[in-house]
């Protein structure tokens, strides 16, 4: 069987298996670091991730409806999220598509927290925040 398969068949078949030539996790826009915040703790309908956002910034970011579903589609080609389609995500049918975070969307939200982190490390370190104590 070996000598019908091709040198680049080998050596794809052997990329498939190895962990070390997974590419890294795709960089998050600071919209799709919020839906995927908002998918962390349990999955979400699409009005569900818009008003869990809202919350999370206190009004802050409020998404249009457009603006929320192209990010949602983008991090679903990216294998980031998923449709939930176990039936504790489905009980509201009414509500639409139900997704949820994929473990891929877990390293690429830890990835991006971690950079945050060190961000607001240095800007503490250098005064660069005001002071929270009011």
């Amino acid at each position: 069987m070996i000598d019908d398969m091709s040198m680049r068949d080998i050596y794809l078949a052997a990329m498939k298996r190895t962990r070390a030539f997974d590419p890294p996790p795709p960089e998050l826009t600071p919209i799709g670091f919020e839906v995927l915040l908002s998918l962390a703790a349990r999955p979400l309908h699409g009005y569900g991730i818009k008003l869990a956002i809202e919350e999370r910034t206190a009004g802050e970011i409020s998404l249009g409806s457009g603006t929320l579903y192209q990010a949602i589609h983008r991090l679903e080609r990216e294998r980031l999220i998923a449709e939930a389609r176990d039936s504790a995500a489905l009980e509201d049918a009414r509500r639409g598509r139900t997704y949820r975070i994929e473990p891929l969307g877990r390293t690429s939200l830890a990835n991006h927290l971690r950079r945050l982190s060190r961000a607001l490390e240095y800007a503490r370190a250098n005064r660069l925040l005001p002071s929270s104590k009011s």
